[in-house]
């Protein structure tokens, strides 16, 4: 827990876009799986090279006639260090790094230059492991019908303007102290947005729901998307489907009781006397056997008689 409080905090510091001691140098501070882009403020056409050194090494390169274009092993051959992970805007330059890892924690030395002059920026990007115990943090499974917040871990600086995307549709956004959602009534009505956090809310969940969900950070020096996989499973039995059935089953359970007693009272066995025979028996001193004796076993009064007259 105190390692994952320790990273949002650093997080807050860090990420927020605003440049370390030297002003040619910002701070990028970033989670596992994420997407960087670093921002180099001119455009392509207006300078000779722009160039982009990890550790001295050239990884990617953009000439302002774009006849020289190269990232990674196509700037260094035998050097393929981010696999296909590097990718160049042709209009700025700029450099984006996917699918981030803690390896590529590091300085990021850009240089542009042109006719009149040149400059250099670095970006020290540290990329942070997402804490065990925070596995759900990127990562949330809900039963339908429940509801899942998806937090952007830093703290909302008001200069980040964050936006929420679901199927690369935007959702909701928040910039400064205002935040909306853009969507139809059916996502409007499930959506809350914290917009003091930038976090994202979504209740009364739908099995469509499932999928990843984008959140991006824009910075003026720096843009950071972080994708969270959401997966909605089926709840089973709707509560009025459970009510039916309950009231189904209760239903079958009283017409078996009223079959049951119908069959009872159809089949018991009676055992009764006319009166005038009970009144013989009585004076010939046989015992009554009327019902409420039936646990006394019947006797055959003709054999009886017959024994005693023998």
């Amino acid at each position: 827990m105190l390692q994952f409080i320790l990273i949002s905090v650093l997080l807050s510091l860090l990420a927020n876009g605003v440049s370390g001691v030297d002003a040619d140098v910002v701070s990028v501070s970033v989670i596992e799986g994420d997407s960087v882009t670093l921002y180099t403020d001119v455009t392509t056409n207006q300078h000779e090279d722009i160039k982009w050194y990890f550790y001295d090494t050239r990884i990617a390169q953009i000439s302002g006639d774009l006849n020289d274009i190269c990232t990674d092993v196509q700037c260094n051959e035998g050097t393929e260090r981010f696999r296909d992970r590097l990718k160049l805007d042709h209009q700025t330059g700029s450099l984006t790094i996917m699918n981030i890892t803690n390896t590529d924690s590091g300085d990021y030395e850009l240089k542009i230059i042109s006719i009149r002059k040149s400059s250099e920026k670095t970006f020290n990007v540290t990329v942070y492991d997402v804490p065990a115990e925070r596995d759900d943090m990127k990562r949330k499974s809900v039963k339908e019908g429940e509801s899942f917040t998806l937090d952007p871990v830093v703290v909302k600086n008001p200069n980040y303007l964050m936006r929420w995307y679901f199927n690369d549709i935007c959702i909701a956004v928040v910039n400064g102290d205002q935040s909306r959602i853009y969507t139809d009534d059916q996502w409007y009505e499930r959506l809350k947005l914290d917009h003091q956090t930038g976090s994202l809310t979504i209740m009364n969940t739908r099995i469509t729901d499932s999928g990843e969900h984008k959140l991006q950070i824009n910075s003026s020096r720096f843009s950071i998307t972080r994708s969270f996989s959401v997966n909605v499973t089926d709840s089973g039995l709707s509560s009025a489907a459970v009510a039916g059935i309950c009231a189904a089953a209760a239903a079958v359970v009283g017409v078996l009781l009223l079959m049951a007693v119908f069959l009872y009272l159809l089949y018991r066995p009676v055992r009764w006397k006319d009166t005038r025979t009970q009144h013989n028996d009585q004076a010939a001193g046989v015992k009554d056997l009327s019902p409420d004796q039936s646990d006394v076993p019947l006797v055959d009064v003709a054999h009886e008689r017959s024994i005693n007259h023998h």
